[in-house]
C-alpha cells in the first residue's frame, strides 16, 4: 500500500530523557530535569494503577473515555501557554488557570481515546511531558466511564489508512499519544504493516521508552528486510543505548541496500568514534560529506586532523 511515512532518518541521538538544562535555567524552572527524570518510572505506575481501576471498574479494553486532567505550576503564563497549546493542537478543552494556594492550577477536558493500557500508559506520558517542556507538571488525570454502555471506535478494514493519516497528522501536531494510538488501530487492523509499526517507533522514542521503540523497529524490519529508513533508525537507537556491535551491523546492512545514504555513512562514523577506530570514522564522515552532509563537515574538523 502506498502511502506518505515519517522520515525521521536525520543524523539523530537519542536521549533516555530530556536535555539537561544548565544550572541558570534549572534554578528558575519549576518542574526540573532531575525531577522529570525521578518521576518518570511513577508517572508510568500511576498509568498502570489507573488501567487497573477501570478495569476492576468493569472496563472492557478499547471502550472509549474521556479524561480530565490537571496541570500546575508556578506561573499562569506557562499554564496558559500549555492551554493554549493543547486546546490547538490536541484538540482539548482547557480552563483558565487559577490560583490554587501557594502554586497555580489548569483544569481541561481530554479527547476520547480507546482505554487499554499500552494506549494509556503512552497517552499518559506524552501529557507528562509535554507538561515538562511547558514547565508545568501534570498533576493528575480521571474518568467518568458509564461501563454499562460502553463505545468504541470502528475497526473496518477500510479504515486503514484513515487511522494511519490520523496518526500522521497528530504526529505533526506533536499529539505524540495520540498518534501513537492511531498507529496502534493500523496494527491491529493490519497486523502486516511495516510503516505503522516504524512510525509507532519514532513517537515511542520520543517519549523515552526506547525498549518498546526498537521492538517496533524490529517488527518493521521484520516484516518488510529491506526497509533502510528503519534499519538506520535502529541503528542509531542502538549505538545511543550501548550496542555499537548490533548499530554496526545495520549501518552496513543499510549502506549495503542504499550506497548513497549519507545518513548512514555519518552515523556509523559516530559508531566507529565510539569504538575507537577514529581513522574508520573520519572516512566515513568524508563520504557522507561527500554525499551532502552538512554536518559531517563539523565531525570532521573536531576529530579529523
Amino acid at each position: 500500500m502506498n502511502r506518505v511515512v515519517l522520515q525521521f532518518t536525520v543524523s539523530i541521538v537519542f536521549f533516555c530523557c530530556p536535555t539537561k538544562e544548565n544550572k541558570a535555567q534549572t534554578m528558575t524552572r519549576y518542574f526540573t530535569h532531575e525531577e522529570f527524570v525521578s518521576n518518570f518510572q511513577k508517572e508510568m505506575v500511576s498509568a498502570q494503577d489507573v488501567y487497573n481501576q477501570f478495569k476492576k471498574n468493569g472496563l472492557t479494553d478499547n471502550a472509549l473515555g474521556t479524561f480530565d486532567i490537571v496541570y500546575i505550576s508556578d506561573s499562569k503564563k506557562k499554564l496558559d501557554s500549555l492551554g493554549g497549546f493543547l486546546t490547538q493542537n490536541y484538540g482539548f478543552k482547557m480552563k483558565s488557570s487559577a490560583k490554587a494556594g501557594d502554586h497555580w492550577e489548569m483544569a481541561g477536558d481530554t479527547k476520547p481515546i480507546p482505554v487499554d493500557l499500552e494506549n494509556l500508559l503512552y497517552w499518559a506520558l506524552d501529557l507528562y511531558v509535554k507538561g515538562f517542556a511547558f514547565d508545568c507538571r501534570l498533576d493528575g488525570y480521571g474518568a467518568m466511564m458509564d461501563h454499562r454502555k460502553p463505545e468504541f471506535l470502528k475497526m473496518d478494514p477500510t479504515l486503514e489508512v484513515h487511522y494511519f493519516k490520523a496518526g500522521l497528522d497528530a504526529y505533526n501536531k506533536r499529539d505524540l499519544g495520540s498518534a501513537i494510538i492511531n498507529w496502534t488501530l493500523v496494527t491491529k487492523i493490519n497486523p502486516n504493516d511495516p510503516n505503522a509499526y516504524y512510525s509507532r517507533a519514532i513517537a515511542k522514542n520520543e517519549l523515552h521508552t526506547w525498549k518498546s521503540a526498537l521492538r517496533d523497529y524490529d517488527k518493521a524490519i521484520e516484516l518488510a528486510p529491506n526497509f533502510v529508513d528503519a534499519i538506520v533508525n535502529r541503528a542509531a537507537l542502538k549505538d545511543n543505548n550501548g550496542d555499537y556491535k548490533g548499530a554496526m551491523e545495520d549501518y552496513n546492512r543499510a549502506i549495503e541496500l542504499k550506497t548513497d545514504n549519507p545518513v548512514a555513512y555519518f552515523n556509523r562514523g559516530n559508531t566507529h568514534l565510539n569504538l575507537g577506530d577514529k581513522k574508520l570514522a573520519c572516512a566515513d564522515w568524508s563520504k557522507a560529506k561527500e554525499l551532502g552532509s552538512q554536518s559531517a563537515d563539523e565531525r570532521m574538523k573536531e576529530h579529523c586532523h
